[in-house]
């Protein structure tokens, strides 16, 4: 607990030096900092990311449509150093007025589509290639609706236990608990889901897994923030099974390593211009 109770002033004023390891890209203010174009190579797609959870959800079912056949999902992947503040280029902030990762430019088409936000280019993608979503309403429906529930759900993993449990500069308890409690409150719903249903929305895998596995399946496979013992993941059996299940497939071991910059050598892959430079 801090010694001293904060009072909030009557008017914030933005204070880097509250910002822990992101002061240095943190700012109240959206648009550029600087001008510079992204790079753009010779595929139809391309991709200006990094592999985070949510960076990852784009090249992994780029990477699944590729190994269903789907030649027009070949991607170039462009890194993006987030932590050096490339996000806030003049030429990324075109791509993505919120300067986040990932962002998408499809070439396909004239004029050129953008796609940002990350379930938004999972949508994207999958009616473009009329996979991994199903066409059916009901099971169309269940597999939105877990999409939409990732969502709104892992802001709350993410910017809310995983800062406060291991970036923020200082460990406040009050911040950690509330967090831990949520975290736990989604795993179990999560558990009750997967109890009843091989995947998310049903019998089939889908965007939904997508976009939930790189979250919740890699907490509980120790993979996110250190925290599976913290969170005692072991009372969440359902939820590790399907995490398992996902994390072999061959595209999602594929798709994690592109615009990877970290761990072992052979498991990064900073750019991703053809499936050779993932061999």
């Amino acid at each position: 607990m801090s010694k001293t109770a904060y009072v909030p002033p009557k008017v914030w004023r933005n204070d880097a030096a509250s910002g822990g390891q992101f002061a240095s890209i943190n700012r109240p203010v959206a648009g550029p900092t600087h001008d510079k174009d992204l790079p753009v190579g010779k595929q139809p797609l391309q991709l200006y990311s990094l592999a985070t959870p949510n960076g990852v959800k784009a090249t992994i079912l780029l990477e699944e449509l590729l190994a269903l056949g789907h030649i027009g999902a070949e991607y170039d992947a462009w890194l993006i150093r987030i932590g050096e503040g490339e996000q806030f280029s003049s030429g990324f902030v075109e791509v993505n007025p919120n300067s986040k990762i990932p962002a998408l430019l499809d070439r396909s088409v004239e004029p050129a589509i953008r796609v940002f936000e990350s379930g938004s280019i999972l949508l994207y993608l999958a009616e473009k290639f009329g996979a991994f979503l199903p066409k059916a309403a009901h099971a169309r429906t269940e597999t939105l609706n877990w999409l939409f529930w990732q969502m709104g759900a892992a802001p709350y993993l993410g910017g809310g236990f995983g800062h406060f449990y291991a970036y923020a500069p200082e460990k406040i308890e009050y911040a950690i608990n509330r967090f831990s409690m949520e975290a736990k409150r989604q795993l179990d719903v999560l558990e009750r889901r997967l109890a009843e249903s091989r995947y998310l929305a049903g019998d089939d895998y889908s965007i939904a897994d997508i976009a939930v596995w790189p979250w919740y399946g890699q907490l509980v496979r120790g993979n996110l923030y250190d925290a599976a013992e913290f969170l005692a993941v072991e009372e969440y059996p359902h939820v590790q099974r399907w995490a398992e299940e996902i994390a072999q497939r061959p595209a999602v071991q594929r798709g994690t390593r592109v615009n990877r910059t970290w761990g072992d050598e052979p498991t990064q892959v900073p750019e991703r211009h053809s499936a050779a430079d993932l061999e």
